[in-house]
């Protein structure tokens, strides 16, 4: 049985996120846990008491929110790939955004964390700090992050670029593993150069752990050369049909330059491309 977390604000870029989860996850035993987290606050209310007994909080607060859930529940209900495999619970947290991933994390076990993005325009301000980039970076636990636009599609052909550092233990790339039995996809490892340089011995060597570790399935290694790395995966995934991004997280200078950089607003398959994130877990 998998555990997988869905937070949720209510928005309809949120529910996406939920919808393509279901698909994602479809002929699978799945927990998945609608989370919501609120930060209350009272001076929030110009109405509202600065002291707040049990029952005010349950009131103000907290009734809307269980309201908004159980509609949500109902809407997912609706969903012809709601399957019978599929269990669906909430939970209301009020603290930190990043505390309450954390938290729900650690209670309910979570093997994936699925989660929405607003495209170009809010990935741009991943920069100054959004909750997509804190769970992504902060938080040890494999992350879909799915575009505004996105619509599930089954993932045919994945991009995992690399710089052939691993600095992570082959292990945490299991959930491609996964993904390429369960899909039949072909995997297209990236390495991008800015100038024309070969790669060192340790990289060499690294590429051919990986070429061990992929053996048995449809993989292909492509070197590319751009001064820019965005523009390099953009133009790979656009010339190749690329429906699905797979990066390491601890590999976080050559990540940066993919995902947090100041002309994400011009990268168009931000919008549209899931971006799968995978942790080492403690």
């Amino acid at each position: 049985m998998k555990n997988i977390l869905l937070p949720t604000d209510f928005s309809e870029n949120s529910w996406n996120a939920i919808k393509y989860a279901i698909r994602f996850f479809e002929n699978q035993n799945c927990n998945f846990y609608l989370l919501h987290i609120k930060s209350i606050n009272a001076t929030d209310y110009n109405d509202a008491p600065l002291i707040l007994d049990r029952n005010d909080v349950d009131t103000l607060y907290l009734r809307p929110i269980k309201q908004d859930l159980q509609t949500l529940l109902k809407r997912i209900k609706k969903l012809e790939s709601s399957k019978k495999s599929h269990h669906f619970y909430t939970i209301i947290e009020n603290t930190y955004f990043t505390s309450g991933i954390r938290k729900t994390i650690d209670e309910k076990e979570i093997d994936f964390i699925v989660m929405g993005t607003k495209g170009a325009t809010g990935l741009s301000k991943i920069i100054l700090g959004s909750n997509t980039a804190d769970v992504v970076t902060k938080v040890k636990c494999n992350t879909l992050v799915i575009p505004e636009h996105a619509k599930f599609t089954e993932p045919s052909k994945i991009a995992f670029p690399t710089d052939f550092s691993l600095s992570h233990n082959l292990h945490v790339l299991k959930p491609i593993v996964k993904i390429l039995n369960r899909f039949k996809t072909s995997l297209h490892i990236l390495h991008i150069n800015k100038s024309k340089t070969n790669i060192n011995t340790q990289q060499s060597q690294n590429k051919e752990l990986l070429e061990e570790y992929f053996n048995q399935y449809h993989f292909s290694f492509h070197d590319l050369t751009n001064i820019n790395v965005e523009d390099a995966i953009e133009n790979f995934i656009e010339n190749n049909a690329i429906n699905m991004v797979c990066m390491v997280a601890k590999n976080l200078n050559y990540f940066q330059q993919i995902l947090f950089h100041s002309k994400v607003e011009n990268i168009t398959y931000h919008t549209r491309i899931p971006f799968l994130v995978l942790h080492e877990k403690n």
